[in-house]
């Protein structure tokens, strides 16, 4: 069964996740207690020999060895490799759970699209969420241990009530070499384009819904297919483990504690421990989160946190079968609601809840902003043409380069004359230069000012036009 901690961390608490240290069930003690038994007892076997049973010579060339080993385990990335393999385990995990089929969409579109109250009525919405639910099961059938097991022959799913006799003779008329858990997806289009012909199903809408429906469950039944069939490169998972062996394979050697070859330069630097609580941490972190990524990779097996896929078939026969067949029109009278005369409701709090009523509600996070006390700053004023922009040099070039084609209809007069002028100087000269006045007519700059003096009190006269 899936081990659920959701409530004990539903506030942060002093010592909150302390308290889940303790726990066996699905923790990493019950799943990393084997390999950390292994791992003490070669560090002890190869410490008791380096100190009781080699020569003087012979502990010489081992602490060579072990410096060797131990400068050897900075060379194996294992944060990186283990990292990056664990995120991926971690969402292709998520993902497969979210591929699961459940017939909720589907099955209230059936209730809400099949019509007729009679037997006939009745057996059509039940044999089409059949259909749907009796895919799921051939599907998980083919992915989890657990359902296999529940479910080992078509005989216990005929026994279940997923399949009669009958569709069961039919299903296994149809040979194919491949999977067939799509073939109830078939009978269901089949039944819906009947149920449209009697008149069961009222408009082509409501069947192309129908249809839609049940394409968008048939494609979660092919994705969990496709994730069963393709699994993560074996290269990868094969390269993560031998990182992790071979670095704590290093580690055994390497993290023994050593005499100093020259006891007395070394000596203030000696420290003989007997465990090696640093290397057991990071045996704990390291294979730990392997062991994670093993637990997580297929979640369709019977380990304490894989999925309870037998459960959640219960759950959506049970659940699919009532609603297209007991709640079909069986509606609660409808009348006025207990906020009717009222503008604005509000639900009641509990005592253990009234204090929530004291917090003022969110509006925005502008609303807390403090604004300056100067009445200057908060004034009006409109938007003018004549006041000057600021561009910077790079962009001023661009803008003179080309002329935005975003022309507003107060200066369409004013900006033609002033594109005029712009292609004329380019038919003359090229595209200006940095300096505008150098180089030019003394002539053309003279009217142009002109006209720009014009251009500036005639919209300074409608402004005040506009002010009267």
């Amino acid at each position: 069964m899936t081990v659920s901690y959701t409530l004990k961390v539903a506030n942060a608490q002093f010592g909150g996740f302390s308290k889940l240290l303790f726990r066996w069930k699905g923790s990493i003690y019950k799943l990393l207690y084997k390999e950390f038994l292994v791992f003490v007892m070669l560090y002890a076997m190869l410490s008791i020999t380096y100190r009781r049973l080699l020569t003087e010579e012979q502990k010489r060339v081992y602490v060579k060895v072990a410096q060797y080993c131990n400068r050897s385990t900075d060379l194996i990335p294992m944060s990186f490799v283990l990292g990056f393999y664990v995120t991926l385990i971690v969402n292709r995990w998520w993902a497969q759970y979210t591929s699961i089929p459940l017939p909720d969409q589907l099955m209230c579109v059936i209730s809400s699209t099949v019509h007729g109250k009679d037997e006939k009525g009745r057996i059509l919405r039940r044999s089409l969420i059949r259909y749907a639910n009796l895919s799921s099961v051939l599907i998980l059938r083919s992915v989890s241990t657990r359902v296999l097991k529940r479910f080992p022959t078509m005989d216990h799913v005929v026994e279940a009530g997923f399949m009669t006799q009958e569709e069961r003779k039919k299903f296994e008329s149809l040979h194919s070499d491949f999977n067939k858990y799509w073939i109830p997806c078939v009978w269901f289009t089949n039944l819906a384009a009947q149920a449209r012909r009697d008149g069961r199903v009222r408009d082509d809408v409501a069947l192309r819904l129908l249809i839609d429906e049940l394409n968008l469950y048939r494609a979660k039944c092919s994705m969990l297919f496709h994730y069963d069939w393709i699994s993560i490169p074996l290269v990868y998972t094969q390269v993560v483990t031998i990182a992790v062996y071979s670095f704590f394979a290093f580690c055994v050697i390497g993290r023994q504690f050593l005499e100093p070859l020259d006891p007395e330069q070394d000596q203030d630097r000696y420290l003989d421990l007997y465990v090696p609580l640093t290397t057991l941490l990071q045996f704990f972190f390291y294979a730990g989160w392997l062991k994670v990524a093993e637990q997580i990779i297929n979640p369709f097996g019977e380990d304490d946190d894989d999925f309870e896929t037998n459960k959640l078939i219960d759950r959506n026969l049970q659940v699919s079968l009532l609603s297209v067949d007991d709640m079909y029109q069986n509606l609660p009278l409808t009348g006025k609601d207990k906020y009717w005369n009222e503008s604005t409701a509000q639900p009641p709090y509990t005592i253990a809840t009234a204090a929530e009523t004291l917090k003022p509600s969110f509006l925005g996070s502008t609303f807390d902003m403090r604004m300056s006390d100067d009445p200057e700053q908060s004034q009006q004023v409109e938007a003018s043409p004549s006041l000057p922009r600021m561009h910077t040099p790079l962009l001023n070039r661009f803008l003179t380069a080309a002329a935005s084609p975003a022309v507003s209809l107060k200066n369409f007069g004013r900006s033609n004359r002033a594109h005029h002028h712009l292609l004329r100087l380019r038919g003359e000269g090229g595209f200006p230069s940095p300096n505008p006045r150098s180089g030019e007519d003394p002539e053309a700059v003279g009217r142009i000012e002109e006209e720009e003096t014009e251009d500036e009190a005639s919209d300074m006269a409608n402004n005040q036009m506009g002010c009267l």
